[in-house]
């Protein structure tokens, strides 16, 4: 249950690293007690603002309190310890173990005891309850197992259970879900749906969002809290933008009615004054045609300042509309056809065992990869694109049980790290390498559909945030001249932002050749229309899920 009591209060909170803009500008806002999932594109200061609640950072003006006093925990995007760490180490709990260990030999030292407090049975606790979160450790000795030996899923649901035994107040989980296989994701939604005290998890994850009591976004500088899960809170941004968006066009709409009259009106005054001048070339009467000018030029300049006004007053009520605008770019893009037929055949994964099954992938077909981390999904990949095959036993290799087989040559391969990108280089020169014959002016144009318009066309690849980053690559591949066959995807959704995800289902959704994909994110597999999965277990069998 969400308890309405404050936990972390921000007041005035303002904080930029030197020479940079400020990553908080004058932030007010209170975490209440509960479960919140803090939201945000990359870059924007989720990270940050941890550091800020740790401590870790300090504002440059502004106050943030912690109530209540006690320790927050914190897990960092990626938990490194060092090597000869244990269980105990990643729990929390090696000081407490070390002391019930020296009073059991003997040794009567006070300190022992302060150590120790009532937790003389944390040692049988902390065992148990990593059997009943964890499961896939064993029970012998556990808390003296190096941290090395650890899946990533195992590491992070073991410094969770750590937190939670030791009934840490307040805890701060940075992506947690990066790199978890769906038995992990699993376990650790399950621990977070009954978790008590106040829990703040800066997440990209739908489902995981979904569990919170609330929502929290940070954008441009600012901290916008909502009660309620994530669904509501984007169902609430919905509609929002709907009326944002219907303000903008009636905005628009005066402008160019205010444009109109302003042209109608030159147009008159324009006319009066050749009527003017056909007087004059008549002969009328001196005084009577300086009166009637006299006349004419007060009800224009009357008529021009409440023209001017108006326009002005229209085009601030626009501007003031177009700010309720969120800038988040999704892509619409106009991608190249690759031309695949129904039945042209792309691949083969072929599995081991006594009823080996070997599955083809033909067509504009959509396919999902999944099993638990461990098994060699990123390695069958690698085989496809690479044309790397299975070792067999015995040559000092490690065997790989599943294979692969490309048919076709055209295949474009999304690796889990971007490191096939040259930091060096330029988005308009990484494309360009993919598109030779397309000229600069289109490569442009369709970066811009990518959200690199103008200068991030430009710009060093290097110099660019993560999320510009992934479409760059993710431009590269789907805009490559011939267009690809199949593409191929390992995770592709790790560290992305919620606007970027949107992006890359938009552009998924608009390619029309075949894909293969590697993920363990099951409600963005579900958002892909898959006309099939795919699950390879350890033993390298592969089976319709």
């Amino acid at each position: 249950m969400f308890h309405h009591h404050a936990a972390v209060s921000l007041a005035g909170l303002t904080f930029s690293y030197p020479g940079a803009e400020p990553v908080l500008d004058g932030v007010t806002a209170t975490f209440a007690r509960g479960r919140t999932g803090l939201i945000g594109a990359n870059g924007s200061g989720k990270s940050t603002l941890f550091g800020l609640i740790t401590g870790d950072l300090r504002p440059n003006a502004g106050a943030l309190t912690v109530h209540g006093g006690g320790p927050v925990g914190y897990l960092p995007q990626n938990l490194t310890l060092r090597a000869d760490a244990t269980v105990a180490d990643l729990l929390g709990a090696s000081g407490a173990l070390a002391a019930i260990a020296a009073v059991e030999a003997g040794d009567p030292d006070p300190a022992h005891f302060d150590a120790i407090g009532d937790d003389w049975d944390l040692a049988e606790r902390l065992t148990a309850r990593l059997a009943s979160v964890v499961g896939s450790l064993d029970a012998d000795d556990v808390l003296n197992r190096p941290v090395g030996t650890l899946s990533g899923g195992e590491t992070i649901l073991t410094a969770l259970v750590g937190l939670e035994v030791a009934r840490t107040p307040i805890v701060l989980l940075d992506e947690p879900t990066n790199n978890l296989d769906a038995d992990a994701r699993g376990r650790l939604y399950g621990l977070l749906d009954v978790w008590r005290g106040t829990l703040v998890v800066a997440s990209h994850d739908a489902a995981l969002l979904e569990l919170m009591d609330a929502t929290a976004e940070l954008r441009a500088g600012s901290l916008t809290l909502f009660g309620g899960s994530f669904s509501a809170y984007r169902e609430a941004v919905a509609v929002e933008q709907a009326a944002a968006a219907q303000a903008v066009r009636t905005a628009e709409q005066r402008v160019r009615a205010e444009q109109r009259q302003r042209i109608e009106a030159q147009t008159r005054a324009a006319r009066s004054a050749r009527q003017g001048k056909a007087r004059a070339t008549k002969g009328e009467a001196h005084a009577a045609m300086d009166w009637r000018q006299n006349r004419a030029e007060k009800a224009q300049g009357g008529s021009k300042a409440m023209q001017d006004a108006r326009a002005a007053s229209a085009r601030t009520a626009l501007a003031d509309a177009e700010v309720r605008m969120r800038a988040d770019a999704r892509l619409r893009l106009a991608l190249p056809d690759p031309g695949v037929a129904a039945g042209r055949r792309l691949a083969e994964l072929r599995g081991t065992g006594e009823a080996a099954a070997t599955i083809v992938i033909a067509g504009p077909e959509r396919v999902a990869l999944v099993g638990p981390n461990g098994v060699g999904k990123t390695t069958l990949l690698r085989g496809l694109v690479g044309g790397v095959r299975p070792h067999s036993a015995g040559d000092g290799l490690p065997r790989v049980a599943a294979s692969a087989w490309a048919l076709t040559d055209r295949i474009g391969y999304l690796p889990q790290r971007l490191d096939g990108l040259d930091d060096r280089s330029s988005p308009l020169v990484a494309v360009g390498a993919a598109a030779p014959q397309v000229p600069d002016r289109d490569l442009r144009n369709r970066l811009a559909s990518f959200g690199l318009p103008g200068d991030l066309a430009h710009r060093p690849i290097g110099a660019l945030s993560g999320g510009e980053r992934f479409r760059v690559a993710l431009a590269t591949l789907l805009l490559a001249e011939p267009p690809h066959h199949l593409l191929v995807l390992d995770e592709p959704t790790n560290n992305l932002d919620l606007t970027t995800l949107d992006s890359l289902v938009d552009a998924l959704t608009a390619y029309r050749g075949g894909l293969l994909v590697v993920s363990h994110d099951t409600a963005f597999l579900d958002r892909l229309a898959l006309d099939r999965t795919i699950r390879l277990d350890a033993d390298g069998c592969l089976t319709d899920a």
